[in-house]
């Protein structure tokens, strides 16, 4: 069975143009793999749950693509289904692209990434809008409790395919929050180290070694100057 995202996006003319540039063969297993590519499984999942943001592309009547960034909290995309997946749009900047995109056009390209990980999960799929009166308990599954965001609508996406992509020209970038868990232990270590030298600074000082010794000092006088008087012993 063909790969179900090379189905989609491998036209006749992107055939074409990797038949022109030597990579057509590379791709040729795609016409004939085990798995289709068209259900989430527990990786994808993993992976969608752990995102914060993705890039979503959807085309207007006239034909131009639109590619915009979707953000919130943590795992805000949610996996509904082994071929289902859904978010609740919050209240932006009410241009209302996407959406209206969306009335003429149900296809969407969506991609998620993981900077840190070098990591890019690239899915193709088909959208249906949900209003907040059509299906209340749906919408409800979409909402993230403990982020205060209106919810407008929910957004509904039949997975068609999906594809990892390679980690080349990746550029790692890393969160707040990664930095944060990553260097936790140098943080530790600070701590403890800071915490000794507070401790030795509060400790009373050792006696210093006396090295002159005890009793009284022999004077022995080596040179006498004066302006009148000179003399050396």
């Amino acid at each position: 069975m063909p790969h179900a995202y090379a189905n989609i996006a491998f036209t006749p003319a992107v055939r074409d143009a990797q038949t022109r540039m030597g990579s057509r063969e590379n791709y040729a297993p795609f016409d004939d793999v085990p798995e289709q590519n068209n259900r989430i499984g527990p990786r994808e999942a993993e992976f969608i749950a752990a995102r914060d943001g993705f890039y979503q592309a959807t085309v207007s009547e006239t034909g131009w693509p639109y590619v915009q960034f979707r953000g919130g909290p943590t795992g805000f995309l949610k996996v509904l289904d082994g071929q289902t997946l859904g978010y609740a749009d919050f209240r932006g900047n009410m241009q209302y692209i996407s959406v209206g995109n969306f009335a003429n056009n149900d296809r969407v390209s969506i991609i998620l990434m993981d900077y840190a990980n070098r990591a890019r999960l690239k899915i193709l799929g088909r959208v249906r809008i949900v209003s907040l009166d059509d299906d209340p308990a749906l919408i409800a599954k979409l909402e993230s409790p403990t982020y205060r965001a209106r919810v407008q609508r929910g957004v509904i996406i039949t997975v068609e395919g999906f594809d990892w992509n390679c980690p080349q020209h990746i550029t790692p970038r890393f969160t707040e929050a990664e930095i944060s868990q990553t260097t936790a232990g140098l943080h530790a270590q600070i701590d403890a180290l800071k915490a000794q030298l507070h401790a030795q600074g509060n400790a009373a000082p050792a006696s210093a070694p006396n090295t002159l010794g005890d009793g009284p000092l022999a004077l022995s006088i080596s040179e006498i100057k004066d302006r009148n008087f000179n003399a050396t012993f």
